[in-house]
């Protein structure tokens, strides 16, 4: 008997979640169930996370968490709950099947079965962001070693569990090549210790246009979270429906399962929701559980039901299904079939197996790190690159020099071109040009000379160079 947490949700949720939990109990699931308010009532409670402290206790005892799609209200400075449970918990591995089921459910990929693997907790999903000037804001990418082993590792753990032939890493690294370059590059490591099976790397934009032209052509992708939010539900999609996805959220001691799609309020109390995506991540917890059995016997009636035509609105087309019903009717259409196997599709069979849990990340040892310069932002109003170059060579001292100056990441001095736009904000870096290395404590000094330039610096980033490697990016154009 496992106790798992619950929770409900907003709109469609307590429906779905209802029927989910009738299939599964009636399928011989041994749960016990700890129920939990989290979402919009708690948001509009005054509560600017959505789940309470108690509640995250339960969570935190039981480690394993059904979620059913919530509402966070807009404005007022909420946080989304899913992020938030994603990296309070450490869940850093967001897997999400994407599987046709033709001819049953509509597609023109009736051959597609990707799993994706998204990393959940860092990259642009970091949140950190700031207004800069009156002209431009920044979100920070950040991009670790162990976000990137972590997840790279789970992905060719989860292909060799499942039978997978083939991982493929989707990134940007003609781009940016020190964030998406570190998960490139630790996607190639970890690949080799991986001769059996098949690895490939595309850049995101081709990446992305072959998944849609033809999915069939991958396996298991792996990428950073931003991408793998995009494309998960771009896959979703072309199954057929987006309403048919479930996700796993897994962590070295916490998980979390849900459907992909939202709460779609303006479904709710209708009798009209498909719980199929919930019941997938339901699916998933059970095989997360060890109860293989009861997770292969509640695929194999869904995947029944689907051949028999009994579909909810959202997937009800005249020319395949035989019947349409609501959320109720179809959750006992699947209590039906349970002992049944599909006919046209393969049925699934689960092997008996302990959830995939990976060792913890190892610490490496620290490279040599050599301090090279400074990038001073500056806020500007004023438009000719040449007059700000000028107040910014009069606080120079003996080792850092102007190199150049960017805006919006595009050299304007020197030698810059007037057709070339130019915000409030201004990079200006400051360099040794020698071999030598900066102390650190010219940093400050350059700050203090700044100042009494009336140069407003609104951030500075330090220039490093780890094991003799340059570790910033260049200017484009320089």
């Amino acid at each position: 008997m496992n106790r798992i947490t619950v929770a409900k949700g907003d709109g469609i949720g307590p429906e779905i979640m209802d029927a989910t939990l009738e299939i599964l109990m009636a399928a011989g699931a041994q749960l016990e169930i700890d129920e939990i308010e989290v979402g919009e009532n708690v948001y509009l409670k005054g509560n600017t996370s959505g789940i309470a402290k108690e509640s995250w206790d339960t969570i935190r005892k039981n480690k394993v968490f059904l979620k059913a799609p919530i509402t966070t209200p807009q404005g007022g400075g909420y946080k989304s709950l899913n992020v938030t449970t994603r990296k309070s918990l450490g869940l850093y591995a967001n897997v999400r099947p994407c599987r046709s089921i033709h001819p049953f459910v509509k597609t023109k990929h009736p051959k597609m079965d990707v799993v994706i693997i998204r990393e959940n907790e860092e990259d642009l999903y970091a949140g950190i962001e700031h207004q800069q000037t009156d002209e431009v804001v920044q979100c920070l990418k950040l991009i670790s070693r162990p976000g990137c082993e972590k997840i790279v590792r789970y992905a060719f753990e989860y292909a060799r569990r499942y039978n997978r032939k083939k991982v493929t890493c989707f990134t940007k690294d003609n781009i940016m090549k020190q964030t998406d370059g570190l998960f490139h590059q630790v996607f190639n490591e970890i690949a080799a210790e991986y001769s059996d099976i098949e690895n490939e790397h595309w850049i995101i934009d081709i990446g992305a246009a072959k998944l849609a032209d033809t999915p069939e052509n991958f396996d298991v992708i792996v990428m950073p979270n931003l991408y793998g939010d995009v494309l998960s539900d771009v896959a979703a999609q072309i199954t057929g429906s987006v309403g048919l996805a479930g996700s796993a959220n897994i962590g070295e001691s916490c998980a979390m399962f849900e459907a992909i799609h939202g709460s779609a309020p303006r479904r709710a109390g209708q009798n009209l929701a498909n719980p199929s995506g919930l019941l997938q991540g339901a699916i998933m917890m059970l095989n997360h559980l060890g109860q293989n059995d009861v997770a292969e016997k509640v695929e194999n009636a869904w995947l029944k039901t689907m051949e028999d035509g009994i579909h909810t609105y959202d997937i009800f087309d005249e020319n395949t299904s035989a019947q349409k019903v609501g959320t109720k009717e179809f959750a006992e259409a699947v209590i039906a079939n349970l002992g049944h196997e599909p006919k046209t599709l393969n049925k699934v069979s689960y092997e008996e197996s302990e959830p995939l849990h990976l060792p913890k990340f190892t610490r490496k040892e620290p490279k040599s790190k050599i301090l090279k310069g400074v990038d001073l932002f500056v806020h500007w109003s004023g438009t000719n690159p040449d007059e700000i170059a000028q107040k910014l060579q009069s606080i120079e001292n003996s080792n850092l020099k102007l190199q150049v100056i960017t805006n919006r990441g595009v050299k304007v001095w020197p030698n810059g071109f007037e057709e070339t736009f130019c915000t409030d904000h201004w990079r200006c870096r400051f360099a040794i040009s020698n071999g030598a290395s900066v102390e650190s404590s010219e940093i400050p000094n350059i700050l203090e000379r700044a100042i009494t330039k009336d140069l407003d610096v609104i951030k500075t980033e330090n220039l490093y160079f780890f094991d003799g490697k340059q570790a910033f990016s260049m200017a484009q154009g320089q």
